[in-house]
């Protein structure tokens, strides 16, 4: 489950949170985006729920410098020994530039090289490395950590995938359908040196059996993220260019509700988890079974988180 829930304050997620583990959910992911940072519910999680996985989806390789990451990482992992996993990624421009007023550059080396400080400075050792995109002069991180702390990278198109397989323990995607896990995933795999590697989804879901509703919430977090540069380069790659054409005219020319209205019912239905609690549970198995290790859902707003985690709950 994607925390922390959207409508409540983080020091009133904890009955939520433990009934997660309750009910039987074994992760709970972050998001950093414009809300909370990637780290404090997480570190709420490891003390309210202490038999979740703690993971973060994903903290940016921009917004903090290397050793700021492997300071916060250490930091989680010795809270929680063995529960925590580090997904960084390029984030966007909007996120890295527009709102953090640093250049989106070389966003794939930039991810590449944190990747690989972050190996080595996790295990221990003294990094004095210059890399393509930053230098560091000499950090030895100070807290000592009982096991490695697992590293994916967000990946969408193949660079990225190919480096979360190769560099990383495996990879974190985002926005894309159970049928197309069925490109990515391999993408990954293929890239490793053959052991497994885990693919975790954000899958997002609106559980309401109304479509107008359902869709309705769909759009517009479609036009939210759909619309952002990395994740628009995506869809083209994934085939879905002619469909979502409509969509990207209507936003560059500043008409909201003419891109809400020109995405299809269909891509809705690919990209968002809507329906009955069954039909969710069903849409949500169907990325199991292309390749995803680890669903995680994401509940749009327009939820009531209690209710939803309940009738979501792994039967």
């Amino acid at each position: 489950m994607t925390i922390p829930f959207d409508g409540v304050p983080l020091h009133a997620q904890r009955r939520l949170i433990e009934e997660l583990a309750d009910l039987g959910y074994t992760d709970v992911w972050s998001a950093e985006v414009n809300g909370a940072d990637a780290f404090t519910p997480l570190v709420l999680a490891a003390t309210w729920a202490p038999s979740l996985r703690l993971g973060t989806a994903i903290v940016p390789a921009f917004t903090r410098g290397p050793a700021t990451i492997a300071q916060s990482a250490a930091s989680l992992a010795q809270a929680a020994p063995g529960r925590f996993v580090l997904g960084v990624g390029t984030s966007s421009d909007v996120i890295v530039e527009a709102w953090n007023g640093i250049p989106f550059e070389r966003p794939y080396q930039r991810t590449r090289d944190v990747v690989r400080f972050l190996r080595a400075a996790l295990a221990g050792d003294k990094v004095a490395e210059e890399y393509e995109t930053f230098t560091v002069q000499g950090f030895v991180l100070g807290l000592r950590l009982g096991e490695p702390v697992p590293i994916l990278v967000a990946a969408l198109r193949e660079g990225m995938l190919r480096l979360a397989g190769r560099e990383g323990d495996g990879a974190i995607v985002n926005w894309l359908s159970a049928d197309d896990v069925r490109r990515v995933a391999p993408i990954v795999e293929r890239a490793g040196d053959g052991s497994p590697k885990e693919i975790v989804a954000r899958i997002f879901v609106t559980p309401t059996a109304d479509p107008d509703t359902a869709r309705a919430i769909g759009r517009r977090a479609i036009t939210a993220y759909l619309n952002v540069p990395v994740y628009a380069a995506f869809h083209q790659w994934l085939g879905r260019g002619e469909r979502l054409a409509g969509m990207w005219r209507s936003w560059r020319d500043g008409d909201r509700n003419g891109a809400l209205g020109a995405i299809p019912d269909d891509v809705v239905d690919e990209l968002v988890v809507w329906g009955t609690p069954e039909a969710c549970r069903e849409h949500i198995e169907r990325y199991r079974a292309n390749g995803v290790t680890t669903p995680m859902v994401a509940l749009l707003p327009g939820s009531d988180p209690a209710q939803a985690i309940r009738d979501l709950a792994p039967q």
